[in-house]
Formats: structure tokens, sequence, C-alpha cells
């Protein structure tokens, strides 16, 4: 019995020993971690010190006038301490000392391209330091300080050129030529990254600059003269006054190609056509003066059969019109697409003219949505008069349209077919498909919708029934989301009904269409099926972006899209013909036109 009273002694005084160690180890660890956490919590308190004085004290440079910022015993000189002089600052138990360096800084374009800068005193960089007496520890803060007016010589002026691109966003390394018209002045310079050059110390004069920007695989910008065929430039080339800054804004992107086909009512090319192509941009007014004004015979030189070819153009809305010479031997049947054509940046696109034999009385017809300007298909357009020859024409609008307006049929139809028009092939688990507007949203949990993240639904695949199908405009309803939803779109076509690749407007995998009624990448024509992805986006929980409709139109073979032309017609002859367009879902259009020689009409019908 001792004996184990002794041994379990003994164990107790191991288990003591053990139990002093473990306290000893995790003491020495706490006071590490105080210690890290203690010298954390001051380097924390320091920086805080530190940021309210450099506010404090920066604050007061900013309120002083240019001309006093600079140093009590510096150059420039100024009333800033400095550090035979500083400020002291107690904040117990730590003094700080507070002073200031105050230099010079140049502008780098300020006359270097010109004849070397004798103002190099363009702006003042300061430095504040703030020195821990305790620690010896110094910290700087620099600001810099510009004054109103920028530092130039007397009798000059400054240019701020600034190069955009298409969509307004600044294009940084380009290539800006500014030349002096009777000055002598040649400067060859590259925009920063904010898409800028200033250039200071410029000679005044009126209209005395020319300034071209331009960039490798771009189109190219510039500033017009004045002359007797532009006498009033819309861009003219600036005119620079003294002490004052002339802003030239100049806009460039990726260069773009258009083929112009002139083809017969069975597609194919006819040859000898005269087409006048003129671009929306002007670059003077009164008289208008066109950017691009171009007239070229179709497979003429080089130019393929039927064809004429635009290689690297800059992005514009281009419309093609026959020759006075060709409407003799020719009529307008239609165009794809309609009238004119929107050419994208870094893009290649199509402009098809379908020709018919002459006409003596022609009305051509064209049918658009009212809200939009997309074409219609489909619509039923009859053209009547009475009187003593009473006629009664009718025709419908050429092209054809895909349209799906219900999803409730669910995923999993790798082809959609007019027996099950509601269906798509897949869908992420965030999509809903609202059983009771047959709309596609995103799905809300939890009473709220998933913020930030894309969820998407891939369609069926529609077969156009030819491998000659081109794809003309999208439009879809509603027209607008919600400024805090995103509903996007891409297709893909292909002759095989197995590759998709799915491209947004100007063909790559990079855009999306955004906006109802945009004409669908030519990269896509002459392909047989097509499918469409929906991609949906929300940054407030409370908001989704929705699909109710989707309509793509396209022509097969030679069809020309929401057009029709009634041709070889008896004229007028004081009795009025009157128009009527029908389509379901559109309120009917009529009005009364007389008829005499070849004319066109425009139709837009509202829902």
């Amino acid at each position: 019995m001792k004996e184990k009273e002794k041994l379990i002694r003994g164990y107790t005084l191991i288990e003591l020993l053990v139990s002093v160690a473990v306290f000893a180890i995790l003491t020495s660890a706490f006071l590490a971690a105080y210690s890290t956490l203690t010298k954390s919590v001051k380097l924390a308190r320091e920086k805080t010190i530190l940021s309210g004085m450099a506010s404090q004290y920066m604050e007061i440079v900013r309120n002083l006038p240019f001309s006093e910022v600079g140093t009590l015993h510096g150059v420039p000189s100024g009333s800033l301490p400095d550090e035979t002089s500083p400020v002291i600052v107690v904040l117990a138990p730590i003094t700080y000392k507070i002073y200031y360096e105050v230099t010079w800084t140049d502008d780098p374009s300020d006359l270097t391209a010109l004849t070397g800068d004798a103002y190099p005193t363009d702006y003042k960089q300061v430095k504040m330091k703030v020195l821990n007496t305790t620690t010896g520890q110094i910290t700087a803060f620099t600001t810099s300080v510009v004054p109103q007016g920028l530092e130039t010589p007397n009798n000059t002026g400054v240019m701020q050129v600034q190069v955009f691109n298409s969509t307004g966003q600044p294009l940084a390394d380009v290539d800006v030529s500014i030349t002096g018209i009777s000055n002598g002045v040649a400067l060859n310079v590259k925009t920063n990254a904010d898409g800028q050059w200033v250039q200071v110390g410029l000679p005044p004069g009126s209209n005395a600059y020319h300034v071209v920007a331009s960039k490798s695989g771009y189109s190219t910008d510039q500033t017009y003269p004045l002359t007797v065929e532009n006498p009033n430039p819309v861009n003219p080339d600036p005119t620079i006054l003294a002490g004052v800054v002339t802003n030239v804004p100049l806009q460039i992107d990726l260069l773009s190609n258009l083929t112009i086909k002139t083809l017969n009512n069975l597609c194919q090319p006819i040859n000898g056509i005269g087409v006048q192509t003129i671009g929306a941009k002007t670059i003077g007014t009164s008289p208008i003066v066109y950017k691009f004004d171009q007239t070229h015979i179709s497979g003429s030189g080089s130019f393929p059969a039927g064809q004429i070819i635009y290689n690297d153009i800059e992005w514009d809305t281009y419309t093609p019109s026959l020759t006075i010479a060709t409407l003799q031997n020719y009529n307008i049947r239609g165009t794809s697409p309609i009238q004119k054509i929107d050419v994208l940046p870094g893009t290649s696109q199509t402009f098809s003219i379908i020709l018919t034999p002459p006409s003596d009385h022609s009305m051509l017809v064209i049918v658009k949505d009212a809200t939009t300007k997309a074409p219609l298909e489909g619509a039923m357009v009859e053209l009547q008069k009475g009187g003593s020859t009473p006629q009664d024409y009718i025709g419908y609008t050429g092209g054809s349209v895909w349209v799906q307006n219900d999803w409730t049929g669910g995923a999993g139809f790798a082809d959609w077919s007019s027996s099950t028009p509601n269906t798509y092939w897949i869908a992420d688990p965030n999509i809903y498909i609202n059983n009771g507007s047959n709309d596609i949203q995103l799905l809300k949990t939890g009473g709220k919708y998933p913020v930030g993240a894309t969820s998407t639904l891939e369609s069926s695949t529609y077969d156009t029934g030819t491998g000659a199908s081109n794809f003309t405009t999208i439009t879809w309803a509603p027209i607008s989301q919600d400024a805090s939803t995103t509903l996007a779109m891409q297709f893909a076509a292909n002759d095989d009904n197995a590759t998709w690749e799915y491209v947004g407007p100007d063909g790559t995998n990079q855009t999306y269409y955004t906006v109802p009624g945009t004409n669908i990448s030519a990269s896509l024509s002459n392909n047989r099926y097509v499918r469409y992805k929906v991609f949906l986006k929300t940054e407030n929980d409370k908001k989704t972006p929705q699909l109710s409709s989707l309509n793509i139109n396209y022509v097969s073979g030679c069809f020309t899209p929401g057009q029709y032309l009634f041709d070889f017609i008896t004229p007028s002859n004081g009795d009025a013909y009157t128009l009527t367009v029908t389509l379901p879902g559109y309120q009917t259009f009529t009005d009364t036109f007389q008829v005499g020689g070849n004319g066109t009409v425009e139709v837009l019908l509202g829902k």
C-alpha cells in the first residue's frame, strides 16, 4: 500500500513539472505576441500621426500664393520653414520636427523640340519632411504645385492635342505631327497615357499650324486649312494666341474593309456598275465637304467580278448609291443592309446592291420598326389606285426572321423547330425562366438577385435552310434595361451544326451586342446554322435584366430585308395611289402617293 502511494505521489510531481514547463512556454509565446502587438500598435499610431500632420501641413502649402511657395533660406525663396528652422511639434512622449524642401520642375514638353527651354521653371515640387527625434527616422511627403497659368515665354501660346478612339477613350503612343504653316515649326511627338500632348511656347498665328494624328493600323485624323473648296472646315488648322491654351481634339481607330457587291436578283455578279460611296463624316460646312466620297465601277481594274473593294478605310456610316449613268440602265430592287452600312473599327463588312432592269415608273417600299429602325420582313405591302385605270399591286418585304419569345419549354433541345418554339440548349443555374411572363431573367435567391456574376443562356440551333444565308440585324424587347443591369448578346454560325464560336459586332469574342437594331457581324455571313447566347448581369440585388423576345433577321440568296420594289407600274396620271402596309403585331400604315418616275418610300411601323 505504501509503495502504491509513493508511486502516485511520484506521478503527481512529474505532472506538476510538465505543467510548469508548458505554462512557461505559453507565457513566453504570449509575451512575444504581446511585444509584437505592442510594436504594431505603436507603428499604426505613428502612421496615423504622420498622416494627420501630412494632411495639415500640406494644406498650408496648397493655400499659399504660387509666388510664396518656397523656403526661408532656399531657392525658390518663400515663407515655408526649412531644415535650419523647422516647426516643432510635441506629441508626448515624442517630439517631431517638420520642414520643407522646394525645387523648380521643368515640363518636358516646354520648347524642348523647338529652340531649347529657356524657361525651366514650370512647376514647383514641394517635399515635406517629418523627423522623429526619438528614433531619428525621417518620413517624406511630396506634391507638385502648378501656377494658375502655364509658365511660358512672353508672346507665345500653348497647344493641347487630345487623341481619342471611336468610343471617346484616350489613345496613348499616337504619332502627332505639328507643322507651322509659315514659321518653320516642325514637331513630331507622341501622346502620353492620357492621349495628350501639351506643346508650350508656340509663336502665335491665325490658323498657323497643321496637326496630324496617326498610328500604325489606325485611321488618320487631322486639322484642315481654309481653302476655296473647303472655306469652313469642321476642325480648322488651330489659331494660337499668346498666353492662351488652344485645344485640338482628334479621333482615330482601327482600320476596316468594305466590299460592295452589285448583283442581279439571282445573286449573280454584274460588272460595270457605277457606285458612289459617301461617308457620314464631314470635314467642312457651307458647303458640306465629306471626309469620304469616292466613285468606282464594279469589276473594273483589280476588283473581282461584281465587286468594289475599299481596304483600310476608317469607321463610319457609308451610303452607296448608283451613279446617274448607271440609273439609266438599272433600278435598285433593294440593298442588304438597308440603304447604308455602319462599318465598325477593325472589321470587314459587305454591302449588297440588288439590281433589276430599268423601269420608267417604280416605287421601292422600305419597312422598318418605328422604335429600333430594324427592317421588318414579311410585311404585306399593297399599292392601289382607282380612276380610269384602276391598279392593285401586292407584295411582301423580303428576307426572313427567326423569332423566339418563349423559353418555358426547357433546356436540352439541340435544334429549334416550329413544333418546339419555346426551348433552348443550356443555361446557367442562375438563369430563371418566368412562367408568368415567359421572360428570361436572373434567379432570385433569398429575395436577392446575384450581384457581379454573369449568367448565360445558349439557344438551340436554328436552320435557315441554305449555306448562302446572311444575318443582317438583331432586335429584342424590352429595348432598354435598368441602369444597374446588363443584357448582352453574341452569335455563332456555321455550316456543320457543330462548331459554335460566339462573337460580337466586331467579329471577335471580346465584344457584345448591347443595343437592339444593331447589324450582325458580316463574319457570320454565308452560313446555314445559327445560335445566340444571352448574357445577364446585375450590380443591384433588387434589379434583374430581362429578355421577352428576340428577332434575328437574315436573308437567304438575294432577298432584300424589309424591302419590296413595285416596278413597271402605271403612273398616277392624277389618281393617287394608296399604300397600305400590314404586319401582325404592328399598327397598319396607310398613306397616299403620286407615282411618276422612280421613287422610294420609307414606312415606320409602330406597335
